[in-house]
């Protein structure tokens, strides 16, 4: 099941239940994954769009949304809230929905005592965030599917992931027991836990110093798998943005071990089974130390991410197979998860036919008929298979003999390119493409497009492939045509219909997208929609007193409190990446304002990044980007040799921009001309530029200069 851990944890708080079957057991006997048919909708769920809650509107358990209907209820009734939070293409959500929720022995439990509400936690961050806090600060862990009982004023007193069902029962029934006999109790600690929550510990009294990356460099130096890369320890998640601040700390040190640590952290990664090797595209993350078993499931915003780690690694070291890697991931989203009006899809599932990693398994048996000799040949060089397969996966069937292509060190990426290897692979596509898919999360989500379209705009920059280019501008135009209308943006799209207020991520990492595609193809109107975007963000999510931003809307009152993300998560944190994107908004517009929240929000990181760097890697980018001899260069005139060199080299902290029509009345370009009607380029820090030169090559030496760190 996925896991998140916190930093923070609820100290002399005593939880009640909390010492009822509060560890988790797992208990034997068949999981039925079979939903009966002809079944007719009995709760609530049956009109939502989320994919997630329709998977359970055909439950006995009387479900509600989060919505005015089930608060209503819950006082009306004077009912506890079982609140169970998680999405679509969660494989344990799965199991818990057919091990409980559609057993009636459960339901009937649910539905006496409770009112039962489902959120889908990709349509719901804010709710999630809130209630994830407090069962992380009762449990010290947290995951999905999430289990909170909550007050009918909805604030939370007990809460745990996963339970079996025998356990579930014996939980409910305790817990109803309280209820009757100590609601008093029930409801200090409720208090007492909402009021922890409510602290704002974001705020700092210090800058950070350039110590900070060294601190960091030493954490994960000390946290790293030296024989197959990552965090040591199983899961292992792809933390791509600590490898992008890596790349930035060799750059700017000369330090070899964090090189290291970057290619044999991407290299270990794209050799297991964690990489999909005949679609591409990379799954969650891997359930052992070797990135051989992944969680299969396969995320929108992990493949942006690690797009864009990869291009980086491509542009700092120049190996081809980081660019084979990229563009087979890109690939991917194009052929698998974009929308014909644009949007990228959410995610695709683990499960198919009820079994986790079917769709992408192979048997010995199954590889000799499929491919000639010398294909088979070619891929029993290239991958580990076995006769009795190397995939054993516990409380599954269907999978006997089951190989997942984990890449042998005979493997040559630019194998894949041509010859049998390449015969094989498409011949396996084929035949997998024939087999029953997993399930997609189709709902387009804001947020998350907004990283797929920094993912293709910076690799049409890189790699200059067009189609990439046009996926950016068309996801783009989508939001804005479908999510961002009357000036109020929006959070999901699904079979036409947008709803659900943006929250601080959608404004944020669809300023990240926006930003990068203006970056790739100079076109203004992104840059004009990006600073609308943080006009709005700034009037409603910006805290003038912590000098951050909040992460939900202040005029929900559904929400018990008003949190904040800081630290870095499976995503990077929203407050992060607003800060990334303010810093380079200030060279590109000018606006003195954006300089003011930079320089607060710095402040009210400084003592996390002094402590703990690296747990707030993205801000830590920022940091890296405002400290570096940050550079501008406008291109007026035409010289592709220059713009392309540029792109393509590892110049984290350099923006470049020709000049056209569109774009010339941004403060960056205002009374920027060529001289003598020649190409020329202005080489700008913070919008205050160098005298203007005809020398494209001095140009590139310029940008070879760099600033060590203080």
């Amino acid at each position: 099941m996925t896991q998140k851990t916190h930093p923070s944890r609820l100290v002399g708080l005593v939880v009640l239940i909390l010492t009822f079957y509060m560890a988790w057991r797992y208990y034997g006997g068949e999981v039925n994954h079979i939903k009966e048919e002809g079944s007719k909708p009995m709760n609530h769920l049956a009109k939502e769009k989320s994919p997630y809650l329709l998977q359970h509107k055909d439950n006995p358990v009387h479900w509600y949304a989060w919505g005015p209907q089930a608060f209503e209820a819950a006082k009306k009734q004077n009912k506890l809230i079982f609140l169970s939070i998680g999405y679509s293409t969660c494989h344990w959500c799965h199991v818990m929905e057919h091990d409980s929720f559609e057993k009636q022995e459960v339901a009937d439990a649910l539905n006496k005592d409770y009112i039962a509400i489902k959120v889908d936690r990709e349509e719901r961050p804010d709710v999630d965030q809130i209630y994830m806090d407090a069962v992380v600060a009762m449990t010290g862990r947290g995951g999905w599917p999430m289990s909170v009982f909550l007050t009918p004023d909805l604030k939370p007193f007990y809460g745990g992931t996963f339970f079996w069902k025998d356990q579930f029962l014996k939980v409910l029934e305790k817990i109803q027991e309280a209820w009757l006999t100590q609601k008093d109790e029930i409801f200090k600690t409720a208090n007492d836990l909402t009021a922890h929550l409510s602290a704002d510990s974001t705020s700092s009294q210090n800058l950070p110093t350039q110590k900070a990356f060294m601190e960091a460099l030493h954490v994960f130096g000390a946290r790293f798998d030296p024989v197959y890369g990552g965090y040591s320890g199983a899961p292992k998640f792809p933390r791509s943005i600590d490898l992008n601040l890596l790349m930035r700390i060799f750059r700017r040190t000369g330090n070899a071990e964090s090189l290291h640590m970057v290619e044999l952290t991407l290299d270990k990664m794209a050799q297991g089974g964690m990489y999909d090797h005949v679609g591409g595209g990379f799954a969650r993350y891997s359930t052992d130390t070797k990135w051989l078993v992944p969680h299969f499931e396969k995320m929108l915003y992990d493949n942006a991410l690690l797009t864009l780690t990869y291009l980086e690694a491509y542009q700092l070291t120049k190996k081809e197979h980081y660019k084979i890697i990229a563009r087979e991931t890109l690939d991917y989203v194009l052929r698998d998860m974009t929308s014909s009006e644009g949007g990228f899809y959410s995610a695709e599932d683990a499960d198919s036919e009820g079994v986790e990693g079917k769709f992408y398994l192979w048997t010995i048996a199954e590889l000799q008929q499929i491919l000639s000799d010398q294909e088979y040949e070619a891929i029993v060089k290239a991958y580990h298979v076995q006769q009795n397969g190397n995939y054993h996966a516990e409380f599954e069937e269907g999978i006997e003999g089951g190989n997942i292509l984990y890449a042998t060190d005979n493997l040559i990426w630019d194998s894949k390119q041509s010859g049998p290897l390449k015969a094989a692979l498409q011949k396996l596509f084929e035949v997998r493409e024939k087999r029953i898919h997993p399930h997609k999360d189709d709902k387009i989500l804001t947020d998350w497009n907004g990283l797929m379209i920094a993912a293709m705009a910076k690799a049409y920059a890189v790699l200059g492939d067009e189609r990439y280019l046009e996926a950016a501008q068309k996801a783009a135009s989508f939001i804005q045509t479908h999510l961002d209308k009357h000036d109020k943006l929006l959070r999901r799209y699904r079979d036409k219909d947008a709803r659900v207020h943006a929250m601080l991520s959608d404004y944020a990492y669809l300023n990240w997208g926006l930003i990068e595609l203006f970056l790739a193809d100079g076109d203004a109107r992104w840059m004009s929609w990006a600073q609308s975007l943080q006009s709005r963000m700034d009037a409603s999510f910006w805290d003038e007193k912590s000098g951050n931003y909040f992460y939900g809307r202040g005029d929900d009152s559904s929400l018990v409190i008003r949190s904040k993300e800081l630290h870095d998560n499976a995503t990077p944190s929203a407050n992060s990446v607003a800060l990334y994107n303010l810093v380079k908004l200030v060279p590109l517009t000018g606006n003195g304002e954006y300089q003011t929240k930079v320089d607060a929000m710095f402040k009210s990181l400084g003592d996390k990044l002094i402590k703990y760097p690296a747990g707030f890697a993205m801000a830590m980018l920022a940091f890296d980007y405002e400290t570096d001899i940050s550079k501008e260069i406008v291109i007026v005139g035409d010289d592709q040799y220059i713009l392309e060199a540029i792109n393509r080299g590892f110049y984290p902290n350099i923006m470049v921009v020709s000049k056209n029509k569109s774009n010339e009345n941004l403060a960056l370009m205002k009374g920027r001309m060529a001289l003598d009607g020649k190409t020329t380029y202005y080489v700008c820090e913070k919008s205050v530029c160098n005298a203007p030169t005809i020398n494209g090559i001095d140009v590139l030496k310029q940008l070879e200069k760099v600033k060590p760190y203080e």
